[in-house]
């Protein structure tokens, strides 16, 4: 089983052989940089795709993941020293990397960290990626400005300490087009986007803190290896300390969650913090219980933010983290101010501070925000500049986190009509090239896209046994018709919806998007692309 492919959109049939035009289109001698480390990580991480899936198939035979048994990862007394540079994340501010406007006001923000997204928020395409490593680049030495058409001025990064964290694409993802479009040709996306970055920095002018990457999409302690060793490969290459490189890594899939500390234990000498990705997480879950009716989820924004199988793992990670001296991050809150709506404006700021509080109470050093006006209020409910020296007595080592969600939310149509109608315009952002899209006052991205396709899955998979109820409380069977039906009538509540005039190509893009999203569930693509 390959990952799945992004293929760069030049055609060059050479083997390992690349031609010009692929030459032109990238900095000359990076290919040549390349292409060691993909002859040595890109088989491997071909051999973890092929693991995951295997271990998904089990857990849909009923052989779940589970904690690890204990090793010298968990019993020996090991500790990492952290850098006086991300003593304080209090919140992380996150955003595509490809968009420079958004990428300069985060990091004018004031907030302690900012991420450079080219996974989940970027729509992967080779355009997108390719401006978002110019982006980062240019936002590592501080160059980086966009236009402001309303004031008519340049505008560029301000001088601060906050700390710049890149988020590359994960290891689900392969990266076709540079070595030819067989299946030997394709490269790790992973290792593409890590390499094309380090490949131009120059330690000494460049930065102002050590490169820092952010993990995403791990599912096993054993992909740290495959990162650990990608990282002093680059910095042998380099002629850097092997340890030069650092990162950050989300815990955002099932298996992941029991396998924290002998993760952190793999990339010791690199790893900083654990992040916990919550709706990715939450995504994961499902999918990995897809064959289980207990695990039919309520409608996404009916299910509490402190619902045990979130709880139990968000009060696990801080007292992995701490106990081996890293920070905990929290996740983010994706209800998004309005400096147009007050009453929105004033109700996203405050479950913004009662999401972040209760992070905090659970000793969380931080969390992720992805708007300017949600820093301030973030960053007030931790203490500084990090709460690296609490643990909570008593604390569970091996806690249930598969805890069945019994007596939480609500299962209704009208909850599946808001998937199908997410699913639809998230998809049609992304055929815009928009990875990220404020969706009825949430900022949506591929988490929720996957959370929705997954959702809507399981539901017409056990819609006999779990009862999905209409207004009058009538269960109504998830049958494959139904979604057709359900994708068609939403579908025109969308294009009812566009102004006067709206062009048929953007009417006929929604189209599409309604199609590539009801075959995705019907033929059960629910990977994170």
């Amino acid at each position: 089983m390959s990952a799945n492919v992004i293929n760069h959109p030049i055609a060059g049939r050479l083997g390992m052989h690349v031609n010009q035009a692929v030459v032109t289109d990238l900095p000359a001698g990076f290919l040549d940089f390349l292409l060691p480390l993909h002859e040595k990580f890109t088989p491997w991480q071909q051999a973890l795709v092929e693991r995951r899936r295997q271990v998904l198939e089990a857990s849909h035979s009923g052989r779940r993941p589970e904690h690890l048994p204990a090793s010298h990862a968990t019993e020996a007394k090991w500790r990492i020293e952290l850098p006086a540079y991300v003593q304080d994340q209090r919140n992380q501010m996150t955003g595509p990397a490809d968009d420079a406007e958004l990428v300069v006001k985060m990091l004018n923000s004031g907030a302690p960290g900012v991420m450079l997204d080219l996974e989940d928020s970027t729509a992967n395409y080779w355009e997108n990626i390719e401006r978002g490593v110019q982006n980062i680049l240019s936002a590592l030495r501080g160059e980086l400005t966009y236009h402001d058409k309303k004031r008519e001025r340049v505008v560029g990064i301000k001088p601060s300490q906050t700390v710049i964290l890149i988020r590359a694409r994960g290891l689900h993802l392969s990266q076709g087009g540079l070595f030819g479009d067989s299946e030997e040709g394709i490269t790790s996306a992973s290792l593409y986007d890590v390499a094309r970055i380090v490949f131009h920095v120059d330690g000494e002018r460049d930065l102002r803190h050590p490169l820092t990457f952010y993990i995403p999409k791990s599912e096993s302690a054993e992909e740290a290896l495959w990162w650990r060793e990608l990282f002093r490969e680059l910095a042998r290459m380099k002629g850097w300390e092997l340890d030069a490189i650092k990162c950050m890594a989300l815990v955002e899939s099932h298996p992941l969650a029991f396998q924290t500390e002998e993760f952190i234990y793999n990339l010791r000498d690199h790893i900083l913090a654990l992040n916990l990705g919550r709706w990715d997480y939450m995504a994961s879950l499902i999918h990995f219980n897809l064959h289980d009716p207990a695990w039919v989820l309520p409608d996404r924004n009916t299910i509490p933010h402190d619902v045990a199988f979130f709880q139990n793992l968000r009060e696990l990670i801080p007292e992995i983290c701490h106990k081996r001296g890293i920070l905990a991050i929290g996740g983010m809150t994706a209800l998004y101010p309005s400096r147009e709506d007050a009453e929105l404006n004033a109700r996203a700021l405050a479950i913004l501070a009662k999401d972040k509080k209760n992070e905090a109470d659970c000793l969380m050093d931080g969390a992720w925000t992805g708007h300017p006006d949600q820093n301030q209020i973030a960053v007030e409910q931790f203490p500084y500049p990090n709460q690296l020296d609490r643990r909570k007595p008593g604390q569970e080592r091996y806690p249930n986190l598969r805890p069945i969600p019994e007596g939480v939310g609500q299962r209704t149509l009208n909850g599946t009509r808001a998937a199908i109608r997410t699913v639809i315009r998230y998809r049609n952002g992304v055929l815009n090239g928009k990875g990220a899209s404020l969706l009825d006052g949430y900022m949506e991205d591929l988490a929720t896209d996957r959370i929705y396709r997954l959702m809507i899955a399981q539901r017409m998979r056990h819609s006999d046994k779990v009862a999905i109820k209409d207004d009058s409380g009538r269960a109504v069977r998830h049958t494959p018709e139904l979604i057709t039906q359900l994708f068609d009538e939403e579908l025109q509540k969308i294009l009812a919806a566009l102004p006067p005039g709206t062009p048929e190509a953007m009417r006929q893009k929604y189209q599409s998007a309604r199609d590539i999203s009801e075959a995705m569930i019907q033929q059960g693509e629910f990977d994170p692309i």
